[in-house]
């Protein structure tokens, strides 16, 4: 079979590399904010400088998701985890990295939306778990922000904690692809 004979979201692997011939990418790291309401961009700022590193190959889709809501259900389609970057505010210091993995996950559920498509976010995967969307895992990176009123660039405070929020959003992406990817191509 070539690449060329393909339909529709079939995925095929090559045994020795487990590269990805056709179908989506088995991660996708998903950006959202709004670039002009301030520290609500920061997902967005993330996924761009991650996706600027390279060297996760076609094993990874990168998505500048914005603020499209349930637009995006067909990107979480067929993934086998999910890496979300976002403003999270949960009531802590401004420029506060959050990692939520696993049940940390159960505080963005319990909480009211702090941000304007925060609440987006969270309709987003239940909605997509209703249809039927399953992922091995969903890991959210984000930076509590300071400021969300109109204008454009980040503060101080959540400039402060890009680099910390990127190493983690590395790491993560990395440990996914390796589990996800490389042990499932074996």
């Amino acid at each position: 079979m070539t690449a060329g004979s393909l339909e529709g979201k079939e995925e095929v692997r090559s045994q020795k590399s487990g590269v990805r011939i056709g179908g989506p990418a088995p991660v996708l790291v998903l950006g959202l904010g709004n670039l002009l309401l301030g520290d609500d961009g920061v997902g967005l700022c993330l996924v761009e400088k991650l996706a600027e590193e390279r060297g996760f190959g076609d094993s990874v889709e990168f998505v500048d998701g914005g603020t499209q809501g349930l637009a995006l259900l067909s990107c979480l389609d067929e993934r086998a985890a999910v890496l979300v970057l976002d403003a999270i505010g949960l009531g802590q210091k401004p420029g506060t990295v959050h990692v939520l993995r696993g049940s940390a996950m159960e505080q963005l559920r319990a909480r009211r939306a702090s941000t304007a498509h925060e609440g987006n976010a969270l309709e987003l995967f239940q909605t997509a778990r209703i249809l039927g969307h399953e992922w091995a895992e969903v890991a959210v990176v984000g930076v509590e922000p300071a400021n969300l009123r109109t204008g454009i660039g980040l503060s101080v405070e959540v400039e402060a904690g890009l680099h910390e929020a990127l190493a983690h959003a590395r790491q993560i992406l990395e440990e996914m692809v390796q589990t996800y990817v490389f042990s499932n191509s074996r």
